[in-house]
């Protein structure tokens, strides 16, 4: 019965840091602004940093199935 809220945890924090990965790649890949009016290093490192994190709350998660 605990296992149902963690698989679901785990699922949306996959689905997001791996959506915002996959997006600032393709971003970076056109040359694009990953955010406006902010230096392109900062945004960069931010949202790679943010899907990172939700990739890695993600699995654990998953570990406590």
């Amino acid at each position: 019965m605990e296992s149902g809220p963690a698989i679901f945890t785990g699922s949306v924090f996959a689905l997001f840091g791996g959506g915002l990965l996959l997006w600032t790649a393709v971003r970076l890949r056109q040359r694009a602004p990953v955010a406006h009016g902010v230096s392109p290093v900062a945004s960069v490192t931010v949202a790679g940093f943010a899907g990172t994190a939700a990739v890695l709350l993600a699995v654990w998660c998953f570990t406590r199935v």
